[in-house]
Parts: C-alpha cells; sequence; structure tokens
C-alpha cells in the first residue's frame, strides 16, 4: 500500500487532534476525501468537515472498519475503554497514539497481536506548525505507514526518533517544556512590568526575545552557554542579572524540574 493510499482516520478532535489535521491537510500534502474523523463532539467534527473536507464518520466502529491508520488522539485515561470497547475490530489496523502513558509495549498488550502500534509525542506548538514530535523507536509498522506518519506529523512540526527508554525524559523535556518556557516568558514580562514598562510591550519583548533566543540555538548550531557568554560584557548589566539567577537557582530548579517529570511519567506508564 502507498503511503499516499492510506485512509486515514482520528479518534479525538481535541486540540491536538484537530491541530495535526489541519497542519497535515492544509499543507498540501494530501485532501480531506481519505481522512475520516469521529468525536462525541459533534459541533467540532462539522467544524472540520467544513473547514477541511474531512469526512465525519457515522460511529466509532465505522471509523476503524474504513480506515487503514488511525491516529488515537483522546486523553490517556480513555484509551483503556476504547480499545477493549473495540479490540477486535483494532486487528490488523495501524494504531499511532499520542495519548501520554501509553508506550509501544503497553499498546501492543491492551490491542489484538495483529495491530501494529507506534507511540508519538508531540508537544503544543505543533498547534501553529512549530512542533517538537518524537516518534517511539521498536514500532511495528510497515515502511509505508511509518513513512505516511513521518509526512503527518512532519506537517506540524520537526520528527526525530529515540529509544522506548527515552520516552519519559522526553516527556519532561519537549512534552511538559512548553509550560516551563510560558513560565519564564510571564516572569521576564513581569520583570519588564515591574521595571516600568506597560504590560503589553514587555510580555512582547519577553515573546520576541525567546522566539530569537531559540532561533539562534537551533539555526547556527552554538552552544547556548557560549551565546550567553556573547551578551554577558565585563562588569556589564547582563553578568549582573545572570550572577542573580545564578544565585537563585535557576538553573538548578530547571532540572529538578524536569526530573520530577519524568518520575511521573514512568509511574503514569505503569
Amino acid at each position: 500500500m502507498r503511503s499516499n493510499s492510506i485512509r486515514l482516520g482520528v479518534i479525538g478532535a481535541g486540540n491536538m487532534g484537530e491541530a495535526i489535521l489541519r497542519g497535515y491537510l492544509t499543507s498540501g500534502y494530501a485532501s480531506g476525501e481519505k481522512t475520516a474523523v469521529f468525536d462525541l463532539d459533534t459541533e467540532k467534527c462539522r467544524a472540520l468537515e467544513r473547514d477541511l473536507g474531512v469526512s465525519v464518520a457515522s460511529s466509532l466502529g465505522t471509523l476503524i472498519d474504513e480506515s487503514d491508520l488511525l491516529l488515537i488522539a483522546v486523553k490517556p485515561n480513555i484509551c483503556a475503554h476504547l480499545f477493549e470497547e473495540q479490540f477486535d475490530r483494532f486487528a490488523n489496523k495501524a494504531i499511532v497514539s499520542i495519548a501520554a502513558g501509553w508506550g509501544g509495549e503497553r499498546l501492543k498488550s491492551a490491542l489484538p497481536a495483529t495491530t501494529r502500534v507506534m507511540r508519538v509525542m508531540p508537544n503544543t506548538p505543533a498547534m501553529i506548525g512549530e512542533g517538537m514530535i518524537v516518534f517511539e523507536s521498536g514500532d511495528t509498522l510497515t515502511a509505508e505507514e511509518r513513512a505516511f506518519s513521518e509526512t503527518l506529523f512532519g506537517s506540524v512540526g520537526d520528527v526525530i526518533s529515540v529509544e522506548p527508554k527515552l520516552m519519559d525524559a522526553v516527556t519532561a523535556v519537549s512534552g511538559s517544556g512548553p509550560a516551563y518556557v510560558y513560565l519564564f516568558i510571564e516572569a521576564l514580562a513581569d520583570g519588564g512590568v515591574k521595571a516600568g514598562l506597560p504590560r503589553p510591550i514587555a510580555l512582547k519583548l519577553a515573546a520576541q526575545t525567546v522566539k530569537g533566543s531559540a532561533m539562534m540555538v537551533s539555526e547556527t548550531g552554538v552552544h547556548p552557554g557560549e551565546l550567553k557568554d556573547r551578551v554577558c560584557s565585563p562588569g556589564g548589566t547582563t553578568i549582573e542579572a545572570v550572577a542573580v539567577l545564578e544565585q537563585k537557582g535557576l538553573r538548578g530548579a530547571v532540572i529538578a524540574a524536569v526530573d520530577a517529570c519524568r518520575e511521573k511519567s514512568e509511574k503514569m506508564s505503569k
């Protein structure tokens, strides 16, 4: 089966499911005629049908039966019931799940032996096409299905693959990482307001500074420590601020937060 002939079925039209659908179908890679969606929120489904030309399945069973590859985009606590209720229908299907805590082995144990599975960890910037998407290696998809998945997720961000044992760390860095960055942007803007800036200006300065700094790291390939040093003049204002951040333990707090998130992810996966 060629990847461009694969019929995609999306179970769940929440924020992430919708973002992936919109990115994929507005990127020029595919049209909505080979894509279907099912969600209990019928209004959301009808909006996707109107905007993207996707089909709205009349039932969950119909969606599964008429799809080759299924994107599981529902809340993690719904997955067990979903897989149990539709167990037989998932036989010989390809399943790509973005549900947190559902690794490849857990998916395999909950589905028929003939189901081909892959776990994927996206993050919320995928909603604007700037996501970091991580595939768990060791998947059982065919080469065509994996190529299709790379195209699907590549439409909303960068895609890499890591070993299963690293997925909890991935969750802690890129999966949850946007929240840490939002917190920093908010704090930076608050500092600007304290210094006398109007809040809209402070927020714009903070957000654009973080965006530009991130692009400097990714596009130049220069280590962030070196880039930081380039901004810090001897005896200047920036090194004064950096010294305070070090004294207050910013670096250690971030590392500890990532570690706590990883531990929580490990517990949720069991």
